[in-house]
């Protein structure tokens, strides 16, 4: 089993830059693909970023591509979104979550039902 803890979310002006991090616990960090998920109020759960196990290869919702990075310490067990550029429309709360029964494949990580575990979420808020 794997917890996850997000942290990192704030408040920020239209245009600004913040990071967000996933520690994971367990020994198997590296068996398990990761995922940024975001909601919004009213809204429905959607696929952020993806990052395969030993993250060579990444995956991001159109809507984010070019301004938000996902990247992966297996040794620190830690997953990161450094989000840049940041529009209002970006407010949400944001998850972090694992998996490792699925291919990592760009089909099977945009699918938050596929996911094994989450994270509680981190608020994050930006001001236009």
């Amino acid at each position: 089993q794997v917890q996850l803890v997000e942290s990192g979310g704030g408040l920020v002006q239209a245009g600004g830059s913040l990071r967000l991090s996933c520690a994971a616990s367990g020994r198997t960090f590296s068996s398990y693909a990761m995922g940024w998920f975001r909601q919004a109020p009213g809204k429905e759960r959607e696929f952020v970023a993806a990052i395969t196990r030993s993250g060579g290869n990444t995956y991001y919702a159109d809507s984010v591509k070019g301004r938000f990075t996902i990247s992966r310490d297996n040794a620190k067990n830690t997953v990161y979104l450094q989000m840049n550029s940041l529009k209002s429309e970006d407010t949400a709360v944001y998850y972090c979550a694992a998996d490792n029964q699925y291919p990592s494949s760009s089909y099977y990580l945009r699918q938050p039902g596929l996911y094994d575990y989450w994270g509680q979420g981190t608020q994050v808020t930006v001001s236009s």
